[in-house]
């Protein structure tokens, strides 16, 4: 028999066949994310490193026009330490965020309970409001709740007349600080509870319904239907969600600096956003402004750390 009636033969062939598949190379998983990679390192590497090192320097508006900055060393970090100013914007920022967190996460895990309970038309009617109020700009809100609590012309000022007979028509909203977070709140909580919402209800109708007809049948209420099966099921939706709103609350700026423009004192109501970019851009401390910035950045790091530990433990199971 020769050689080419070998190689054609059944066993051959199936020899082939039953050879293992190759391995795929180590650099392709690399060489899939390097477009990904080169781009977040242009639009967000470049400009972390840059913010880094304009924290050690002393970068005004002369040295825009040219001039070769100084490097101060800490000196920015101290000063920013040293400000009492910093220290009441950072507290005023956390507390805001805290409300802020706390409203959104109640109202959006309510709506969501409410659409596992509607039927289609009305779950589709309140999907539609609540994409409506996701995909406002935040600017256009603002200007939209402005007309709102307008001190001449608004709603609400026209509607309490009416109700209370006293007239309400002047009265100023924003100037007072307190009022002025209890409008920024309800614009924030506004726009932030639909993705709460979304999420938290594709969580929740991934919990089985056996589940929740066992417990019903053991006599367990909806109050401890909810906390005793369907937060174990979402909770480690409900950490991401948590932290992404302390992450955007804490550093939110459009609607504050938006909110200012339309009528509230600056100095009183600052959160950290809006004082990074009074002190860079208006009055031309970049150093310093960086060097809050790189503060504002170890503080979100140190926020996230338990979910990026909790991550890893999970993928280590």
């Amino acid at each position: 028999m020769s050689s080419s009636t070998l190689e054609s033969s059944p066993a051959v062939e199936l020899k082939d066949t039953l050879k293992p598949p190759k391995k795929p190379s180590a650099k392709l998983p690399w060489l899939l994310l390097a477009p990904s990679l080169l781009v977040l390192a242009v639009m967000v590497g470049y400009p972390l490193v840059n913010l880094f090192i304009m924290s050690f320097q002393k970068y005004e508006r002369a040295q825009l026009m040219g001039v070769p900055a100084e490097w101060v060393g800490f000196k920015n970090y101290t000063d920013t330490l040293a400000d009492p100013v910093f220290w009441t914007v950072l507290a005023r920022s956390f507390a805001f965020m805290v409300v802020c967190v706390f409203l959104t996460m109640a109202i959006g895990i309510l709506l969501a309970l409410l659409m596992m309970r509607l039927n289609k038309f009305f779950r589709l009617l309140v999907s539609v409001g609540l994409l409506l109020a996701w995909a406002m700009p935040a600017l256009a809100a603002v200007i939209v709740w402005g007309w709102i609590f307008d001190t001449q012309y608004g709603v609400v000022n026209n509607i309490l007349t009416k109700i209370t007979g006293d007239n309400w028509m002047g009265h100023s909203w924003l100037i007072n600080p307190w009022m002025f977070f209890l409008v920024a709140t309800l614009i924030i909580v506004w726009q932030s509870v639909p993705f709460v919402a979304f999420t938290m209800y594709a969580g929740l109708t991934q919990v089985p319904g056996e589940v929740l007809e066992a417990a019903s049948l053991d006599g367990a209420t909806p109050a401890q239907r909810f906390r005793l099966i369907m937060v174990p099921y979402v909770r480690s939706i409900m950490v991401v969600l948590i932290i992404l709103s302390i992450i955007w609350d804490l550093r939110v700026f459009t609607q504050i600096f938006a909110l200012q423009g339309i009528g509230g004192i600056a100095d009183k109501t600052n959160t950290i956003g809006v004082y990074i970019y009074q002190m860079g851009m208006a009055q031309g401390h970049y150093g310093s402004a960086s060097a809050i910035a790189v503060i504002l950045v170890f503080i979100m790091m140190g926020i996230s750390y338990y979910y990026v530990r909790q991550t890893i433990k999970e993928e280590e199971l």
